[in-house]
């Protein structure tokens, strides 16, 4: 029987997972001398390229000393929770990354506490080691102390430290002695992470992740824990309610590189595909027919913010998309829930709405850029947090903040975070640096990254993590501005924008399509201000000198999908098309907002 390892890279955001197992696959030698793969090989999906981070968790896999070791690629961060959660129960060790520098962070705390509680032996690598100003040591003693304050067991303290630098391509037992390859790691896999325990009995497998292929459909992806699977061969689905439904198994695929191979059979501990099961969600467990036995369904945090979506009904709806129908969105959800395990969506009382709960902003968000590009339009409403009720009492999510930022901006980003019900933890110097910690409300993290980077002058890195339900702080300051709402629909003229630019910060560009009750702009007061930028200069035959100087316009602000969702307040949509982004009033006409306005105040 071939020798397997199974292993799960976890580490925070940018810490190096996914070029690491660049590395590692060019050192398993899978591509040939002519193949130029580049970098972030995993990082496969447009989203991921663009944003520099991995949403989704992968699998690979590479022989070093015939020894077949299958990797998993998992995201860093904790908005796609869900996928780290659900990709540990397949592997039996995890290699824990840690940046040389910036030490051990919220994720890393979130990704290590889920992989020592499933009891897998870690590895830690302590990467970027040629930083300057790094401190391998004592990054090495801080996580020493992390997985003591988790209850790691004897067995798992004692883990094997490497040092050394993925982007450089090697690694080495101590860091002051450079070497030229990454083989110290490979040899430290073989070595410590411990081969799949194989108990008796019959078939079991659970379905961790699943894939899709225009060929074969859709294919299930898992670790066979017990017994041997074979192509052709009978089997039962064992479902979450207990519902057992019996099938064939039309293929068989097992991992090689980055490429599904076809295969006869696959013997417990290894990763596979399987193609030909109907209707399986992630978690179900793929058992003999004879005497189906379930595995324990596997275990996900709750969402902790949620999300009306829409369809459009704006006047430029149709203009861009493909799928506009509340028949199409409903199809798109409930497709997105079969892969996406942190996900949940309820009806409203509304045919066409829908409420999407989540991880967090970056989460919902990258669903909805994924549905722009296939040519969805849909429109989305202000972010709420999910409230809990604990013995009466309202209780609401609090997160863990962690912002790196320079000294002498620190001063303005406490205060930001105190105004919005933030505790200060810790504040440690780093350099010319100073990391702090907080205890926040979800509520008050919407919409403060745009803030503090403006505050810090785009210095602030900010990371965060959900870390449990406390009772209600109470309110929590948002946007103080009001709106500048377009009077009507038309082409946005420069002499109008011109005139108003006192009135506020513009979103639109000169002559483009805009509507009634679109949001244009930011007023400088508080209260919404209704405009007229559709009006054109009225034209003399009488020339006066200076009446016609040169309009220069300031140039207007662009939001990106998660600011315009952290922007807008709650009687206001964000329109997302597959070309544009819109911040729209939820009532277009005046008397319509007045009416619930009057209404709201009579309530």
């Amino acid at each position: 029987m071939q020798a397997i390892r199974n292993i799960a890279i976890i580490a925070h955001v940018d810490h190096g997972k996914t070029t690491l197992v660049d590395k590692m696959l060019h050192a398993g030698h899978l591509f040939k001398a002519h193949e130029q793969m580049g970098d972030l090989i995993m990082d496969s999906n447009d989203l991921e390229r663009e944003r520099g981070i991995t949403i989704l968790a992968k699998n690979a896999s590479m022989m070093y000393k015939g020894v077949k070791i299958n990797i998993i690629d998992t995201p860093g961060h904790s908005d796609f929770g869900g996928e780290v959660e659900r990709v540990l129960n397949m592997a039996d060790g995890v290699l824990l990354l840690v940046d040389a520098f910036e030490g051990p962070m919220p994720q890393t705390r979130f990704v290590l506490q889920k992989a020592l509680q499933l009891g897998l032996k870690p590895i830690l690598v302590i990467n970027k080691v040629d930083k300057e100003n790094c401190t391998p040591d004592l990054v090495h003693e801080a996580v020493f102390d992390l997985m003591f304050t988790l209850d790691a067991t004897e067995e798992q303290l004692d883990f094997p430290t490497i040092f050394g630098s993925a982007k450089q391509s090697w690694m080495s037992h101590d860091w002051k002695d450079r070497t030229s390859d990454i083989t110290p790691l490979l040899d430290t896999i073989l070595e410590y992470i411990p081969a799949p325990k194989i108990s008796e009995g019959n078939l079991q497998m659970q379905i961790t992740s699943l894939d899709y292929s225009n060929y074969l459909g859709r294919l299930a992806i898992g670790r066979v824990f017990r017994g041997v699977l074979k192509d052709g061969q009978q089997i039962a689905l064992v479902k979450r309610d207990g519902a057992i439904v019996k099938s064939t198994l039309r293929g068989l695929y097992t991992f090689s590189g980055l490429e599904k191979v076809k295969v006869d059979e696959v013997k417990a501990g290894d990763i596979c595909a399987v193609v030909g099961i109907e209707g399986f969600e992630i978690g179900d467990t793929i058992a003999d027919p004879v005497n189906p036995e379930a595995l324990p369904f596997i275990a996900i945090d709750e969402p902790t913010m949620s999300m009306l979506f829409t369809i459009n009904d704006s006047p430029f709806f149709g203009q861009e998309g493909k799928f506009v129908t509340s028949r199409h969105l409903k199809e798109r959800l409930e497709k997105e829930l079969e892969k996406n395990l942190a996900l949940r969506v309820e009806p409203t009382n509304k045919a066409e709405a829908y409420n999407v709960f989540g991880r967090g902003v970056l989460h919902l968000s990258v669903l909805i850029e994924t549905m722009r590009r296939e040519g969805y339009e849909l429109q989305i409403g202000q972010p709420k947090v999910i409230m809990k009720k604990v013995n009466g009492v309202t209780h609401e999510p609090v997160e863990e903040l962690t912002i790196d930022l320079p000294e002498n901006v620190s001063g303005k980003a406490i205060e930001i975070v105190t105004r919005r019900k933030g505790m200060m933890l810790s504040m440690t110097p780093k350099g010319d640096r100073v990391v702090m910690q907080f205890e926040i409300p979800s509520r008050g993290i919407i919409g403060l990254r745009s803030q503090m980077l403006t505050a810090t002058a785009g210095e602030a890195i900010m990371t965060h993590r959900f870390k449990e339900f406390q009772p209600n702080k109470g309110e929590v300051p948002g946007r103080i501005n009001g709106s500048l709402i377009c009077m009507e629909t038309g082409k946005a003229i420069p002499y109008s924008i011109n005139n108003l630019q006192e009135r506020g910060r513009f979103f639109i560009d000169p002559n483009e399509e805009i509507y009634e009750g679109q949001v244009v702009g930011e007023n400088s007061r508080p209260g919404d201000l209704v405009v007229n930028v559709t009006k054109t200069k009225k034209l003399t035959n009488i020339r006066a000198s200076g009446s016609d100087d040169k309009v220069r316009l300031v140039p207007p602000i662009r939001f990106t999908l998660e600011e315009a969702l952290e922007y807008i307040q709650d009687d206001e949509y964000v329109e997302v098309t597959p070309k544009s982004i819109r911040l729209r009033k939820i009532f277009l006409k005046e008397h319509d907002r007045k009416k619930a306005r009057n209404a709201a105040a009579v309530a």
